[in-house]
């Protein structure tokens, strides 16, 4: 194509919020590069069941009964005392702007008789009001990613942006201001960097620290292991969502919250309903509550699954069944997780089947403020591998995807309100280069001079950190070239044990020295790269969630299980400023250093 020999903007991921960014950004007359770590639908957003929350009220076909102050108020509710709520209004307020936008990029959301009737909004877990946006059913993800791909392509193929598929973060590249310029990527077997007047984080998260998890095999928290190593403030990393209700069965297929929703309810294995005395909404209690008492139940009967039951289930009232038949409405409505309980020899319509929770979403990540900025100049974050703070310590259901949409939208318009044309330094694309095993293609690249160090910024997010909390250093003593070879499913087991739904003090600090006895991979390949960044972000979760020494959102400690409402605010990190400081570039020496995160407070 006829672009510049080199991108302006670089946006990592390519879900709803990548998506999102790069496209309203190549429309802001920016140039643009999306990175594809797979395939460009091979994300977390095309496996959203549930639907995308938004306040439709003023829309043609919205919901009447909702409004904004509705809306933020469950979302703060859900979040448990730890939401920012001036984010929280924000991503309200746009919500309508955002469902437009997607609808004008061809998404085709669920009605109730045809294409000028009523939207069909659904109710989920903690929201008041039906204001959940549906298409296909049970298939919103995938239509939102089918949609913003096609316009992805579209753009692509006019010459409006660039998109390198099977292209994987490796680490941010630095200026020797600390600002972000770029980044290096595996490219197959080459490795590149890549300049950037600005870098867009858009990785999702990392629900591969855990066995059981909903995510797709590339969530494995990439953008914010680069962003620690690269400086930048992460927050709230303590908040795992695990969703209630995975498949019990290989591949932990999703089962909707919609399901509930509609009236599915859970059973122990003598058929009671053990939610109904745990929590007032019962099924529909926060997700957190549910996965603490589905654990709980499965534990008292011996590890067994508990049941979800959805054989009372049956089309509403007029919807054209003379005698409502539940196999063909759920086949109807849920289509996509009919197909795959059924793929598994179940009959979900005759028979309850067996459900675990599973790591879902990640509340924490990378510091922003409400247009994507991170602390480290040039450097911004969107969608789950971001911390906006509009989750707090309890994602509400159906948010995520308006988080992705909304702020999309807004940090592709703080870029181009911050790279002015003055002030754009126009660097060059950097050749090719095949990889070499161990030190060899890193003596190669540093050759160039390309390799650079990342100082601690200290300006860039609102609130930003400013000083160091009392005794919050944690140190992870890992002398170099000691300690255990990094085993995933160990790692993942370790991390399920010690800082899974259930968790405790003594748990958390034998995980701690346990992922600081453990001596990451040293090969520059896409496994050992996703290793890394996984001990990176596990180690960084574990050392949270040890310093919140309460139970909060879906952050439950046995040996706190009561709220302290002086802890009710959010927690903020980096890498300690006396950590070993490492290049851009990954190599066996520079990854056997332990991470060291030091607890900062907020302005």
């Amino acid at each position: 194509m006829s672009a510049p020999p080199f991108p302006r903007v670089l946006v990592v991921g390519s879900g709803i919020a990548g998506l999102t960014t790069a496209l309203a950004a190549a429309g802001r007359g920016l140039d643009v590069v999306l990175l594809s770590k797979d395939v460009l639908d091979e994300t977390n957003t095309v496996r959203a069941q549930g639907g995308i929350a938004a306040m439709t009220a003023d829309l043609p076909g919205g919901q009447a009964r909702d409004s904004v102050a509705l809306h933020v108020r469950d979302t703060l509710g859900a979040g448990a005392g730890t939401c920012d709520d001036d984010a929280v209004r924000v991503l309200v307020q746009d919500s309508a702007a955002a469902i437009t936008a997607l609808v004008q990029h061809g998404v085709a959301f669920d009605r109730a008789d045809g294409p000028d009737s009523p939207w069909v909004e659904g109710l989920e877990g903690a929201h008041s009001v039906p204001r959940i946006l549906h298409a296909g059913g049970d298939a919103t993800g995938r239509e939102i990613q089918r949609a913003l791909v096609a316009a992805t392509l579209d753009a692509e193929a006019s010459g409006r942006l660039d998109v390198l598929r099977h292209t994987m973060l490796v680490d941010l590249v630095a200026d020797h201001h600390g600002s972000v310029r770029g980044a290096l990527v595996l490219d197959g077997d080459r490795l590149r960097e890549l300049r950037a007047d600005a870098v867009v984080l858009a990785t999702g998260g990392a629900g591969q620290l855990y066995p059981h998890t909903t995510n797709p095999a590339v969530a494995t928290g990439d953008g914010i292991a680069a962003a620690l190593r690269a400086g930048a403030v992460v927050a709230d990393l303590e908040f795992v969502q695990f969703h209630p209700t995975a498949l019990a069965a290989p591949g932990c297929f999703l089962v909707s919250e919609a399901v509930r929703g509609e009236g599915a309810v859970l059973r122990d294995a003598t058929g009671r309903r053990f939610l109904e005395g745990a929590h007032p909404l019962a099924e529909l209690a926060p997700r957190d509550v549910v996965a603490r008492e589905i654990v709980r139940r499965s534990l008292a009967q011996g590890g067994v699954p508990v049941l979800l039951d959805c054989t009372a289930m049956t089309a509403p009232a007029g919807a054209g069944h003379a005698e409502p038949d539940t196999a063909e409405h759920l086949a109807r409505r849920f289509p996509t997780i009919d197909a795959a309980v059924r793929a598994h020899g179940l009959d979900w319509s005759r028979e309850p089947v067996p459900v675990t929770p599973a790591a879902h979403y990640l509340m924490g990540g990378i510091a922003t403020d409400d247009r994507g900025r991170t602390s480290v100049p040039g450097l911004y974050a969107v969608g789950e591998c971001a911390a906006t703070g509009v989750h707090g310590a309890n994602r509400l259901a159906s948010n995520s995807l308006l988080e992705g949409a909304v702020f999309g939208a807004r940090t592709a318009e703080a870029l181009a309100g911050d790279l002015r044309p003055d002030d754009v330094r126009r660097p060059h694309w950097t050749r090719p280069r095949p990889t070499r095993a161990g030190a060899a293609a890193t003596a190669d690249l540093r050759a160039d001079g390309t390799d650079r160090t990342h100082p601690a910024p200290t300006r860039g997010v609102r609130r930003h950190p400013a000083r160091l909390a009392p005794g919050g250093v944690l140190t992870l003593p890992n002398p170099a070239g000691a300690g255990v070879p990094f085993d995933r499913q160990a790692f993942q087991a370790a991390m399920w044990a010690g800082a899974g739904v259930l968790r405790d003090g003594s748990g958390l600090e034998a995980l701690v020295h346990r992922l600081a006895a453990l001596r990451p991979p040293g090969a520059l390949s896409r496994p050992a790269v996703e290793d890394r960044n996984l001990l990176t972000v596990g180690r960084a979760v574990a050392a949270a969630a040890l310093h919140r020494t309460e139970s909060r959102g879906a952050h439950f400690r046995e040996d706190c299980p009561v709220p302290e409402p002086a802890r009710a605010g959010r927690t903020f990190w980096r890498r300690a400023r006396s950590a070993p400081r490492n290049g851009h570039l990954p190599t066996p020496s520079s990854y056997t250093h332990n991470d060291m995160f030091e607890r900062i407070s907020a302005c």
